[in-house]
């Protein structure tokens, strides 16, 4: 199936000062859930009409209610989301499983184009390129002095890094990209992202931002290798085969840590155990972190297909190096003049390692933010590009503030 793009109306903002709310929603009355969520994120606004509502629910809620029910609320605002695995918002923790969860933004000087496009899984290439044109003509012929990306995308279609690629072919190497891949409480099924009153599958959503101010980036991991560097000797598709021209099983296995070769702790489905990962060696010796899980025949996948031949090294981390990494990511993107909000995209997996810890984060998180209120969700891959072509991460935790 080809792919298809749409072009969404632009949102022009010519305040400076920005009006912002967050709002939250639980239970199971999708319709009751939503309006608290909605409402509470527009009271802030006191009556100004939001320019910009992100929505991030779990899959259990009747999403087409959610956004039926946002979209009357919120009237002609830019509107997009994903589901999630949880959510973050003002130093709080959302568990999976439950939840919605609505920023809305008005003023601030921001302008912002939405644009969506499907065939994610049959042509990601495509789809990226036509998705990030899609955004770009919806916000207008004129150019802001700083821009930024910021992408919803189907977490279980197709190569994320081929979407981003294809992003790369409109925004070029200046413009930063940013977001997260939908989640679904960790049951790995079925995922969702929305655009204006659209539930989509099989899709990325994209806001093209302009700003007067810089729009910074910024991704972090804090995951340590425990290997040596390996040639991926035998890649088909997303399964590793061979590293360094041996079995791949059996030499991911062997570089675990100590402490966690009974395979016990914090198993997730499909045999995915998140303490371990690969970490692809990039040019400058960086790590861009993969996810890694043992299939149902006993293969090693990863979530998005490896290069053959690259160079990995086998990765784990603690808690206390993911705390650590979130709170100087947060403290990067806020800079000397206060912002409205930063976005967090938070991997599933550093939730599953920090486990009762979750809720810890959420308020380092905040804390790192000052005043400006955190909100985001763990997701099943990270968008941060800030140069070259290459920002999609498993395992990882990106923001950016506005």
């Amino acid at each position: 199936m080809s792919d298809h793009a749409f072009v969404w109306g632009v949102r022009v903002l010519t305040s400076n000062r920005a009006y912002r709310g967050v709002g939250t929603g639980n239970g199971t009355d999708t319709r009751v859930a939503a309006e608290k969520a909605v409402n509470e994120a527009l009271r802030p606004l006191e009556g100004r009409q939001p320019d910009l509502v992100l929505v991030y629910a779990s899959v259990r809620y009747d999403l087409q209610t959610v956004l039926k029910t946002v979209n009357a609320a919120a009237g002609p605002a830019v509107i997009a989301g994903a589901t999630s695995s949880g959510q973050l918002h003002n130093g709080k923790l959302t568990e999976p499983g439950d939840g919605i969860a609505v920023l809305a933004l008005a003023g601030g000087g921001y302008r912002f184009g939405l644009g969506h496009a499907t065939g994610v899984q049959a042509d990601a290439t495509r789809a990226g390129r036509s998705l990030a044109r899609a955004a770009l003509d919806a916000v207008g012929p004129e150019r802001s002095p700083h821009e930024a990306v910021l992408i919803f995308s189907d977490g279980l279609a197709g190569d994320q890094q081929e979407l981003l690629n294809g992003i790369h072919k409109v925004t070029g190497f200046q413009i930063p990209v940013v977001g997260g891949a939908a989640a679904d409480d960790r049951n790995l099924a079925e995922t969702f992202v929305f655009a204006g009153d659209k539930v989509l599958r099989d899709a990325a959503v994209a806001i093209w931002i302009g700003s007067d101010r810089p729009l910074r980036v910024i991704g972090g991991h804090g995951w340590q290798p425990t290997s040596l560097p390996l040639m991926l000797s035998g890649v088909d598709g997303q399964i590793v085969r061979e590293l360094g021209g041996r079995p791949a099983l059996e030499v991911y296995k062997e570089n675990f840590r100590p402490r966690v070769t009974d395979h016990k702790l914090y198993p997730r489905a499909g045999g995915y155990h998140s303490e371990h990962a690969f970490g692809l060696i990039q040019p400058d010796g960086s790590l861009l972190i993969r996810g890694a899980f043992i299939d149902s025949d006993g293969d090693l996948r990863t979530f998005s297909p490896l290069p053959p031949f690259s160079a990995v090294q086998v990765v784990s981390c603690d808690a206390e190096d993911l705390l650590e990494v979130g709170e100087r990511v947060v403290a990067g993107v806020v800079e000397a003049e206060e912002p409205a909000v930063v976005l967090v995209f938070d991997c599933v997996a550093r939730l599953d390692i920090l486990g009762e810890r979750g809720h810890e984060e959420a308020r380092r998180l905040q804390r790192a933010a000052g005043n400006a209120p955190t909100f985001g969700y763990y997701t099943y891959g990270e968008f941060a590009r800030t140069t070259g072509v290459a920002g999609y991460h498993n395992a990882t935790i990106a923001a950016m503030a506005l």
